[in-house]
């Protein structure tokens, strides 16, 4: 049942607490609001022009009573602050355990990549009941992932990763938008998530058909982009280590330092000369323009998937 008429259904507990803070606090504003506007409705024709009133004596203000206006509401707006606040920083932080898809945005069309390696074109399947990290990019302009019964929009961005979180607690299928415009055919830039029991959902991966896992894909890519013959063991340029890279600090150039996170590793793909790692030249090529959006995803996954491996076992696969 939805918390309001009119309103899209809300699929998730985040949804559903939002619709009760916004249902609250309209009531607040309503509660704050609606005296003050009957007041001033009242002395209008009390104190209208040509009425018999003593203008000349006033009466004696109530200091409490001004404290009281002043400071009830205040305390009342701040608790809605802290609770808005709460949830946002929930929203902020995605569960470790979180299945991870990950998203390519692009004129008009919305692709998304499971682990298992199944690939879906405008329809995201998830599993209800299980937090689902998106990890999005975009290929061209600024588009922005909506799902109004998720209550959640977050935009998706050409040159850097954005991601969304959520846990889906009631089974359906319900629409995806692009609510950032984003060229002539914006209005056709739709799709469904749809939310499957577990038993329903592991059917789909079942039936559905699987390519290679982004880890395996990326694999191919970094033999095809020739990235071992300057970071694999034995290779005759001298470059960074790639085995446990992810998650890492990096000691940089100048004495900064950064952690080898999915931006980091995207960035040294496409900008490799914009954060060079200390002791070492900048001689690596940008990508560019020679990857798109999704080699390059596949090949921060096969990074990532590096940090797993003990480093006997990464160049067993690449050696050099």
């Amino acid at each position: 049942m939805n918390a309001l008429p009119l309103w899209p259904p809300a699929a998730s507990a985040y949804a559903a607490s939002l619709d009760r803070l916004v249902i609250s606090f309209s009531a607040l504003i309503i509660a704050l609001a609606f005296p003050v506007f009957v007041l001033i409705f009242v002395w209008a024709l009390r104190y209208r022009r040509g009425q018999r009133v003593n203008r000349k004596e006033r009466e004696g203000g109530d200091l409490l009573i001004e404290i009281s206006w002043s400071v009830i509401p205040f305390v009342l707006t701040l608790f809605f602050f802290v609770k808005a606040s709460i949830l946002y920083a929930q929203q902020s932080h995605p569960p470790a355990d979180a299945l991870k898809i990950d998203v390519v945005a692009k004129q008009w069309m919305w692709k998304f990549q499971h682990p298992e390696g199944q690939g879906e074109i405008d329809d995201l399947h998830v599993p209800v009941g299980e937090p689902v990290l998106l990890n999005m990019a975009s290929q061209d302009v600024i588009h922005s992932f909506y799902v109004p019964a998720l209550r959640l929009k977050r935009d998706v961005l050409p040159g850097r990763y954005t991601q969304m979180w959520f846990n889906a607690d009631k089974p359906g299928v319900y629409p995806l938008e692009c609510s950032q415009f984003c060229g002539m055919n914006h209005p056709k830039m739709r799709g469904w998530v749809h939310v499957m029991t577990a038993a329903d959902y592991g059917r789909w991966l079942q039936t559905s058909q699987v390519e290679q896992s982004l880890a395996d894909k990326g694999a191919g890519t970094y033999r095809q982009a020739g990235c071992g013959g300057c970071h694999d063991k034995g290779a005759v340029m001298r470059a960074p280590a790639l085995e446990g890279l992810a998650g890492q600090t990096v000691p940089l150039e100048g004495g900064r330092t950064v952690t080898a996170d999915a931006q980091y590793l995207r960035d040294s793909i496409l900008q490799p000369n914009r954060d060079v790692v200390a002791g070492y030249p900048a001689i690596m090529p940008s990508y560019q323009g020679s990857l798109d959006e999704g080699r390059v995803q596949t090949l921060v996954a096969y990074l990532q998937s590096l940090a797993a491996k003990t480093p006997e076992v990464a160049s067993k696969e690449n050696p050099g």
